[in-house]
């Protein structure tokens, strides 16, 4: 006998001590042993297990059951159709303990099995439920649908063939008179409709009408009399208590787990069909608001849940990319969720003072999804939510949860509903607030916190004038927020809250704090102090800087400066930013107040924050040194040199952000700025051009091309700053230019300089700059002959009438530089006005349309965006003349304006959206094609096809190489798919959009690599169609990874083939991310592969690391 054989004789008789834990223990080694690869049992080892297994179903102790049942369904191939022979019949045994053992086990069973024993388990089922051969008892009835679902929860995507036969006959047994049936069938049809939406369509009326019936399926209760009541009901609160305590209780009654079971298919429906929305705010909206009076808290929460999830598929999705669904819009989904806010508050009104907590909870859940989705919808019906609110937080006979959920809440009406609607209530909600802020409980203190600072901000906002007089609140609110902060043996999380809610009461309300204000800011500044709350004493002490109401911070200036500057020096990044942020707010605020011994203090740290290493900390160290300069330009005598000396390497980093190179040019016009100037202007021209005329001539390694373009913007700055040098500046820089003697990065920065400047530097200059520029245009320089052509159109857009018609002439004239010229014309068309344009519209039209045949690709491209540019300007006169072009011109004409309409679409609203709906615009503004996808998407799969037609054999020497001309298009139409798998997802077809990228998955490199990425990200967004044909997408990725590359191909093929392998590696990851993708045979049997081959399971473990560190990195805060 082997070692592994023994090693599992001996747990097999362990397997049957009388001793629990040894059994548990024994079994659960059992299972790892099996799932090693290199454990290989005989016929006669594996019928042990297998009846050790099915012994253990029976076990006395409930654990070993479970778990025996959770290896059943394991991946341990062998065994399969062993234990599907062994646990159907189990479905029949008489004892209830073994019938629901068998049914957990052939639900994992089902997961795991190969197709043809799948295909046997469902026809088993099917073939017993219906016809002569029925069984006869309920009992048996009930096992086979249990099982049913129980497959359908474990395995439910492979069912999708079965559900037609299947179908029917569960709706026929739901009309059985038996409620533990009903039960089962509702929830096996629930596990139908998540696991296989689309193969449930056709079934979907049928089950709604079921849910229907069987939501309000009671019996034993009439809700009539409930409704008396409410009419009836009277102030007396004893009274009511009475008849809750009197409620119908009957532990035989089964009703409401038919009712439950019909509430949750519901959800299931409304969450895997958001096409039928609308349908379902008319059907199903009504009667689960009907059934918001359910008796059973269990069943109540299940139809808060089923509404809840109808509001979170109703809300519109987030950003300015999405198209707005208007509330207002007739027959729109948000507008007939309005219509219901009503009947919703009228039927929560009750529950919200039930004495059951789980109740309100689900209420205040409720609540506030429909407020997150109908912002304000809920202001009108304030009398009705503050008492309830009320009686929430003062509710200290049970748990703290229900004054959370309340508190929590509050804060969220606060956030979506106007101010207005809680003026009036303000008496009545303050004082259990005020009673929560100080409760010992330090999770209640922190949430009323929190609470307590968003009143302050909604009610007293800064931006507008106060409606109500804070007199008779400012006190209470003061106080109890003192109490909090002044209290050191707090949890961390209250002391931050406390601090933070100060600084917001007294940004906000700081000239009525009166005698408070003053010892406020000194236990600000004492937390200033503390390691521990310093971050949040920050952030406090920059909101009241920034606060209008100009608050006398004299009294803790001195002593809060030198503090801030120490932590400019902290490792912690949040900490730097913060400060940095605080002293800009005070430098701006209290200007000449701040003490110049302590601004020296925190300037002597400024200079070694403007670095590259943190780009972000280096804008801000900036902003206030320009901040600095115009308040106490005194002050930066000293710092000034080390500052610019650091800020002049920053510039010529060629990753410098755009954020960062504003700043620098606000700090440079603030030294030149300030009487007298802090810096010489000649002295900072010559800092900024030294490193490019300091270079040998056109000896060397060059500046980055980005960096000539931040000198010359910094240049350009500065002249703007000093108009009256702005001429003087020009002419040195085409003196520059002109010089035969200037390098070539010498005459660049002078051309990008000068189309910065010579916007500001006159007419006089600008003469002169016709004949710079276009003698420049023929440099033999191609960076010289770029720059110079920029400038001509930067120029050129400050004195149109002068430069365009000069321009359009040349464009004419000189065909050997058309492609340099009519990129200056693009740069004219987009530095210009839109007004002083449209007198030179029809000649540039004219122009720019007898260029679209020419022959050079790259001139067809600059004329393209420049056709775009200029409709912008009129769009309802040009845009018909445009979409004429398009019907009528010439193939290469047709081509320039479809390119066109690349740059119609510009990434923020414009007066043109209207106007495009007839054209694709899926990437950027996906609103305007969101209604035409039906028309769009056929013409779309279409071009993914490989086209026989379009591959040719070219002949090579004695090689024979094949040419796919249908390529582009169809990585293109692929392309596309991926946008609209970004941006417009709801409006697909997944399935259908699944056959083509499985047809994908075995085309050109190209287009693998991107339905690689895309199989990533359906697995993410909708894992229920993509583990349905899980099976069929494994088989190209399986192909991709164990291909070899022919021993003599080239190093690129090896490389592509890495590449390749690489990225189908990380479509294999996040299909296993789905969670009953790992059980499918093929998958593990790959999954096996991967492990056995030490190449692709490094690759494998390399690539998960990299998500697991990329998923860390999403969730971690960026502050």
């Amino acid at each position: 006998m082997s070692a592994a054989a023994f090693h599992i004789s001996s747990l097999l008789e362990k397997m049957t001590s009388s001793d629990k834990d040894f059994r548990f223990m024994a079994t659960s080694d059992l299972m790892c042993e099996l799932q090693k690869d290199s454990i290989q049992l005989d016929e006669d080892s594996e019928r042990k297990v297998v009846k050790m297994l099915l012994r253990l179903l029976e076990d006395k102790n409930g654990e070993v059951q479970n778990l025996a049942v959770k290896w059943l369904g394991v991946p341990l191939g062998a065994f399969h159709a062993s234990l599907l022979h062994c646990l159907l019949p189990q479905l029949s045994s008489p004892r209830l303990a073994v019938r629901k053992r068998a049914v957990g086990a052939l639900g994992h069973l089902a997961a795991a099995c190969s197709t043809d024993l799948f295909i046997e388990l469902a026809d088993y089922l099917l073939d017993r439920l219906p016809g002569p051969q029925a069984p006869a008892t309920p009992a048996a009835i009930r096992t086979l649908i249990q099982c049913l679902g129980s497959v359908g929860r474990q395995a439910g995507h492979r069912l999708g063939a079965h559900l037609d036969r299947l179908v029917p006959l569960v709706e026929d047994f739901c009309n059985l008179d038996d409620d533990e049936l009903r039960e089962s069938c509702l929830q096996a049809l629930e596990a139908f409709l998540r696991k296989c939406p689309k193969e449930m369509g056709p079934h979907v009326p049928n089950v709604t009408s079921l849910c229907l019936q069987y939501l309000k399926h009671d019996p034993n209760y009439n809700y009539d009399s409930d409704e008396d009541e409410e009419q009836m009901e009277t102030e007396d609160s004893e009274f009511s208590e009475q008849e809750s305590e009197d409620e119908y209780s009957d532990d035989d009654d089964m009703s409401w787990k038919v009712r439950r079971a019909a509430a949750k298919c519901l959800a299931a429906l409304i969450d895997s069909r958001p096409d039928m929305l609308p349908d379902f705010h008319r059907t199903l909206a009504p009667a689960l608001i009907s059934r918001f009076k359910e008796r059973e808290e269990n069943v109540k929460a299940d139809v808060f849940g089923a509404y809840i999830v109808l509001l979170r598929q109703s809300r519109p999705l987030k950003g300015w990319l999405e198209a707005v669904e208007e509330p207002t819009q007739t027959g729109s989904n948000l507008h007939m969720l309005r219509g219901q806010v009503p009947l919703v508050i009228k039927a929560l009104q009750r529950q919200l003072k039930d004495r059951g907590i789980r109740a309100r909870q689900g209420c205040f859940s409720l609540l506030t999804e429909l407020a997150g989705v109908l912002p304000g919808s809920l202001a009108e019906h304030m009398p009705v939510l503050v008492p309830g609110i009320v009686s929430s937080l003062a509710d200290r006979s049970s748990s703290s949860t229900i004054r959370m959920d309340a508190l929590a809440f509050l804060q969220g009406l606060l956030t979506t509903e106007p101010a207005e609607a809680f003026h009036p209530h303000l008496p009545s909600l303050l004082p259990p607030v005020m009673a929560c802020v100080a409760d010992p409980f330090y999770k209640i203190a922190a949430e009323a916190l929190l609470v307590l600072q968003e009143l302050v901000r909604a009610l007293w906002p800064l931006d507008r004038p106060r409606m109500l007089d804070p007199e008779l609140y400012v006190g209470e609110m003061s106080t109890a927020t003192l109490a909090r902060l002044r209290a050191t043996d707090l949890d961390q999380e209250v002391k931050e809250r406390a601090i933070s809610c100060m600084g917001h009461l007294v940004g906000h309300l700081g000239d009525r704090l009166g005698d408070d204000l003053e010892p406020t800011l000194l236990l600000l500044l004492d937390r200033l102090r503390n390691e521990i709350t310093r971050l949040p004493a920050v952030k406090a002490l920059t909101l009241v800087a920034k606060s209008p109401l100009r608050l006398d911070l004299r009294p803790i200036l001195a002593e809060a400066l030198p503090i801030l500057a120490s932590f400019l020096r902290k490792n912690q990044r949040a900490l730097r930013l913060a400060t940095l942020a605080a002293l800009d707010a005070l430098a701006q605020s209290q200007g000449l107040s701040l003490p110049p011994s302590a601004v020296q203090a925190v300037l002597a740290e400024l200079p070694a924050l403007v670095n590259e290493s943190d780009m972000h900390v280096a804008q801000l160290a900036v902003e206030f040194l320009t901040t600095v300069t115009q308040a106490q330009p005194a002050s930066l005598v000293e710092v000034s040199g080390p500052v610019l000396s650091e800020l002049l390497r920053l510039l010529r980093s060629p990753l410098l952000p755009a954020g960062v190179l504003v700043a620098t040019e606000g700090f440079l016009q603030a030294l030149v700025g300030t009487r007298p100037p802090c810096v010489d202007y000649t002295k900072l021209i010559g800092l900024l051009t030294a490193p490019v005329y300091d270079q040998s001539v056109d000896g060397g390694p060059g500046l980055h091309k980005q960096v000539f373009h931040s000198l010359a913007r910094c240049v350009a700055a500065l002249s703007a700053a000093c108009p009256q040098e702005a001429a003087g500046t020009a002419n040195r820089l085409v003196s520059d230019a002109r010089s035969p003697h200037s390098s070539t990065g010498v005459k660049v920065l002078a051309f990008l300089s000068l189309a910065e400047v010579g916007q500001v530097a006159g007419p006089g200059p600008q003469r002169e700059l016709k004949a710079v520029l276009l003698e420049a245009l023929g440099s033999p320089s191609e960076d010289v002959r770029a720059a110079a052509s920029y400038a001509l159109g930067r120029v050129g857009a400050g004195n149109l009438p002068d430069f365009l018609p000069f321009l359009l002439g040349q464009i004419k004239a000189e065909p050997r530089r058309q492609y340099l010229l009519l990129h200056s014309l693009r740069e004219a068309l987009g530095a210009a006005q839109p007004d002083s344009l449209k007198p030179f519209a029809e000649d540039i039209w004219a122009l720019l349309f007898q260029h679209c045949e020419g022959t050079e690709e790259g001139t067809r491209g600059v004329v393209a965006e420049c056709i775009g540019k200029l409709v912008l300007l009129n769009p309802s006169f040009l845009l018909p003349r445009f979409r004429k072009q398009l019907a009528a011109g010439r193939p290469h004409t047709r081509s320039t304006v479809i390119t066109a309409v690349k740059f119609l679409i510009s990434d923020q609203p414009h007066p043109i959206d209207p106007l495009l709906k007839s054209y694709s615009a899926v990437h950027n503004k996906p609103s305007l094609v969101r209604d035409l996808l039906n028309g769009i998407l056929p013409l779309l799969y279409q071009e993914t096809k490989i086209r026989r037609d379009l591959i040719r054999e070219v002949e090579m020497g004695p090689f024979k190489h094949t040419v796919d001309d249908g390529l582009d298009v169809r990585k293109a139409a692929f392309e596309c798919m991926y946008s609209l798998l970004e941006s417009c997802l709801g409006q697909l077809d997944i399935c259908e959009f699944l056959n083509h990228v499985e047809d994908g998955l075995k085309d050109h490199y190209d287009i693998r690599m991107l339905t690689f990425i895309m199989l990533a990200r359906l697995a993410t967004l909708c894992p229920v169609p993509v583990l349905q044909r899980v099976d069929r997408l494994i088989e190209p990725l399986r192909a991709t990874c164990t291909t070899k590359v022919k021993a003599g191909s080239v190093k690129q093929e090896f490389e592509k083939q890495d590449e390749l392998r690489r990225s189908a590696m990380r479509a294999v990851a996040a299909l296993l991310t789905i969670p009953e993708a790992g059980k499918s045979p093929i998958m593990a049997d790959f999954s096996s592969q991967i492990r056995s081959n030490p190449e692709l399971a490094t690759l494998f473990e390399s690539i998960q690391k990299d998500s697991a560190s990329a998923h860390s990195m999403d969730s971690m805060e960026l502050s």
